[in-house]
Parts: C-alpha cells; structure tokens; sequence
C-alpha cells in the first residue's frame, strides 16, 4: 500500500514564496503534520533554528531541533531546476517524506515529494 501526502494550497504557496525568495541560495524547512496509517497530512512549516543556507546545500544542527513528535519530514529548494533528489538529499533526509522545491517555484509542478528510500509520492493538494 503506498503513502499519500496532502498539503493545502496555501501553505505550499508559502513554500514557494520562501524559496524563490532565498533564490539562487537552497532554502529548507521543517514539516509538521499528523501521520494516520498510511497518510500524511502537512499543516505547518517551521524554519529550523542556526539553518545554513548555501548556492548548493542548506543544512541545520539535528540536536538544536527541540523534541517534537509532529515533525514529518523537511522540504528544501533545487535552485537548478531539477526535482530528483541527490545521493546528499537521500543520506541526510530527516523524517517520513522530504519535499524538493525547484525552480522556478511557480506551482505544483515544480514540487516533487519522496520518502527515505526516494521513491516519489503522490502529493495531494487541497
């Protein structure tokens, strides 16, 4: 049985906003939501306390982060365009799902989202 993800439509223009802002440094969040079976909704971002951004990474200290159980994954943005994720992305993922933001953030179709073994999953927008 595969995963679904939702997301509402505003808080992945948000998403957007912010890495198109950061542009052409990669930006990156934290996902919070509620995970039910094989579900996953997103309802928040969080920006990640002394997150470094960078022209091609974006990181942050995993023991500044304070212990919470909603955080599902991260989202992060490709300044070059391209939706799959690197080797880098796939060691480092954090949480069930990560999110790809790529230019030129104008919609969901520059947004691809994968769980910790890079296998693409369908994201519902609502």
């Amino acid at each position: 049985m595969s995963l679904e993800v939702t997301i509402d439509g505003c808080l992945l223009r948000c998403i957007l906003r912010n890495a198109k802002a950061a542009h052409p440094r990669e930006t990156l969040l934290l996902l919070r939501g509620k995970v039910e079976r094989r579900e996953i909704k997103v309802t928040d971002i969080i920006i990640p306390p002394l997150a470094t951004y960078g022209k091609e990474f974006s990181a942050f200290p995993l023991h500044m982060l304070p212990v919470d159980f909603s955080i599902v994954g991260t989202v992060h943005s490709h300044p070059s365009g391209l939706l799959q994720p690197s080797a880098v992305d796939l060691n480092h993922a954090f949480g069930k799902i990560f999110m790809i933001v790529a230019y030129p953030y104008k919609g969901d179709q520059n947004v691809a989202i994968y769980n910790h073994s890079g296998e693409r999953i369908v994201l519902e927008i609502e």
